[in-house]
């Protein structure tokens, strides 16, 4: 699994088939006789760990229970995510707030509803036997990275945060697909990836232990994934949006109490779906990616402006926002979920 893919350059739509888009969306009946308004969600990447919430959620008719009828649908990096909700081919989306930055930056009519990883998964990730402990143990390593996505771009900055020059760290420009297979046959020392997406994948793979040196731990930390829409349906339906945001906020409280069901409810998502084992680890770490020290013990998906002015700083000085704007013009605050 390689998750939330960014890279800065434009690139042309996806085009997402869906049943609905924006003010078009259709309505749906439940077995309860209630109204429904059918929307459609597309993930980040194909479905893994971190997105048991939204199955659970629907399986639990909590959604249901919102007037919403929801449609998951796969997708094929953070960055298409932002552009096919924002162009109306997709009523949410749930991305990296990295790509939402850049869309917006570009002039991409998007907006967040709230963001739940709110600790960024970002890490260098290595088998126990490399003995990457803590930042200095890096120098002179080489570690497997794809050149222009946020880990990338943001990595120079962890660097310099801990003391570590640029040139004392080789990263070798790899293809997301092949980061991990890098990793395995000893080409590099280690990855660049999300705590909560490869390092699992790479334990079950190479039957190694991973270790994980998170930006978070040593001085770096930004927000990561969180549901998204197109200011056209914030602006024709935005009591829809309020009912979304407030439907996947239940459904990840209810995840989180129920971790192991709520993996569960994922079989059969995708043929690609990970082993179960691997699901469960995804999941056990994305629940650690809830909160920052201002949101602890509020729902998941409450924001706070200094959090958001936080990440959008370090993008901009990662050089992924040339043109940084006020917070509103990121995150709707109108239907943003209340803490």
């Amino acid at each position: 699994m390689h998750a939330r893919r960014l890279l800065i350059g434009v690139v042309p739509l996806v085009l997402v088939a869906t049943a609905c888009g924006g003010e078009d969306a259709s309505t749906s009946t439940s077995d309860s006789g209630k109204k429904l308004d059918k929307v459609t969600l597309t993930l980040n990447w194909y479905p893994y760990g971190e997105h048991a919430p939204f199955y659970y959620g629907k399986q639990q008719k909590i959604f249901e229970k919102h007037g919403i009828d929801l449609d998951i649908r796969a997708g094929q990096g953070s960055q298409k995510t932002v552009q096919a909700t924002a162009a109306g081919q997709s009523d949410f989306g749930w991305a990296d707030t990295p790509a939402l930055l850049a869309g917006v930056d570009q002039g991409v009519k998007v907006k967040s509803l709230g963001v739940f990883l709110q600790t960024t998964p970002a890490s260098v990730q290595s088998f126990d036997t490399k003995g990457i402990e803590g930042p200095g143990d890096l120098e002179g390593r080489k570690i497997a990275g794809t050149a222009g996505d946020a880990l990338s771009k943001t990595f120079p900055i962890f660097l310099k945060k801990n003391g570590i020059g640029e040139s004392d760290v080789t990263v070798q420009n790899t293809d997301p697909a092949g980061k991990i297979a890098a990793v395995i046959s000893g080409k590099t020392d280690g990855l660049l990836g999300y705590a909560s997406d490869q390092g699992p994948t790479m334990q079950d793979k190479a039957k190694k232990p991973v270790s994980y040196l998170r930006f978070s731990e040593h001085g770096l930390n930004f927000y990561s994934n969180g549901l998204l829409a197109g200011q056209k349906i914030l602006a024709s339906k935005p009591a829809v949006a309020e009912r979304m945001a407030k439907a996947v906020s239940e459904a990840w409280a209810a995840a989180a109490k129920a971790p192991e069901p709520a993996v569960a409810a994922m079989e059969g998502a995708s043929e690609q779906l990970p082993p179960k084992t691997v699901l469960f680890e995804q999941f056990a770490t994305t629940l650690t990616l809830l909160h920052t020290a201002a949101t602890e013990g509020k729902a998941p998906g409450v924001n706070t402006e200094a959090d958001w002015q936080q990440t959008i700083d370090v993008f901009a000085e990662a050089g992924m926002v040339t043109k940084p704007k006020p917070v509103g013009e990121y995150w709707d605050t109108k239907t943003a979920l209340k803490g």
